[in-house]
């Protein structure tokens, strides 16, 4: 009979504050408090014990008063600079789906999104205005641009940030991101192994990632005896198109195989080469980078160097979490992985 009146009065106890939920599940304010947060110091038969008791009976924390308490607002900043491109969106398919991934990965562990479109225009302040905002707990940035000295100032005095991009020696800024020298080497090896005798490497070299992406292309031909043909192509939509049509044209004296800076430019290519009359890749060779999901839709599916996007997202955010503490967590560089399909052909 005790047994029954004790689960009745659970069943049918009030529930609205900490201290009516601890008072029920015969702990402490505070171990309630570490068990809605999923802390690991509450172990784990009495964490799911008190999440199934505040789940029975309605009970929600009071999220701003905890956030104002702790000083966090529960929200990181995910910022895309586009320093060197201001004409080029967000909906660029790299940034969605690095973009989609993160959001994946921060929802999931408890965090809010604000998602920011920078434009530097000449204005070295941009990121501070967003570091020193007190509106983030953190900062995620897709990519460096061409602001990687802005990223290194700032974080010297602010630490809860991390970078999708490149490394560069002795860099103090935290950052994820593919062995892009790496990357660019083994696309010209592909194709030079393919049969390929005159290169191009078609992209924009003002941004860091792509820079190194051309420098091992560059590497690799040199050290083949092959000529490599550098074409900038500016990654915003309105000019994108009508700079890899002056590149086809330029290219058709005799290269064979081009190295495209990312999938999309390779995409586009191929639409080129097509209406061009040329066969992909019978007369010409291409080589992507990104291995997006759009890159086997393509006619051919499109060979392409990988970069483990979802992953490093979910490194970026697993570096960020420690730095929102005040702890120090090291950069990470992906090795490359080159995906042969069919716009390639075989050793």
């Amino acid at each position: 009979m005790k047994a029954t009146t004790q689960a009745g009065s659970e069943a049918s106890a009030e529930v609205r504050t900490l201290a009516d939920l601890a008072n029920l599940a015969g702990v402490s304010p505070g171990t309630v408090s570490r068990a809605l947060a999923g802390k690991s110091l509450v172990n784990i038969e009495t964490r799911e014990r008190i999440q199934a008791l505040a789940r029975h009976h309605g009970f929600r924390p009071n999220q701003m008063a905890s956030r104002l308490r702790s000083r966090r607002t529960g929200v990181i900043g995910v910022v895309v600079p586009l320093g060197h491109a201001v004409r080029q969106h967000i909906s660029d398919p790299f940034f969605l789906t690095l973009l989609g991934h993160l959001a994946d990965e921060l929802t999931e562990n408890g965090y809010d999104v604000m998602l920011n479109r920078a434009i530097p225009d000449g204005t070295p302040d941009w990121l501070e205005r967003i570091t020193g905002s007190g509106m983030v707990d953190g900062v995620l940035l897709i990519g460096q641009s061409d602001q990687f000295e802005v990223i290194e100032a700032v974080s010297a005095h602010y630490r809860p940030m991390v970078a999708w991009g490149a490394h560069r020696a002795e860099q103090r800024h935290c950052s994820v991101g593919t062995d892009n020298i790496a990357g660019g080497r083994i696309a010209a090896e592909h194709l030079i192994a393919g049969g390929a005798r005159k290169l191009a490497f078609l992209g924009e070299s003002l941004s860091l990632e792509i820079g190194k992406r051309h420098k091992g292309a560059a590497m690799a031909a040199a050290e083949a005896g092959v000529p490599l043909l550098h074409i900038p192509i500016n990654p915003a939509r309105e000019a994108m198109r009508r700079q890899i049509k002056a590149a086809a044209e330029q290219c058709e004296p005799g290269v064979d195989g081009i190295i495209a800076a990312s999938d999309v430019i390779a995409m586009n290519v191929l639409q080129c080469l097509h209406e061009r009359g040329r066969r992909v890749p019978e007369d010409v060779q291409v080589v992507g980078f990104d291995d997006l999901p759009l890159a086997t839709l393509t006619a051919p599916p499109l060979s392409t160097v990988r970069q483990e996007i979802a992953s490093g997202a979910k490194a970026m955010v697993e570096r960020l979490k420690p730095r929102i503490e005040g702890e120090h967590t090291e950069t990470l560089i992906m090795p490359p992985r080159l995906v042969v399909r069919e716009t390639t052909r075989a050793a």
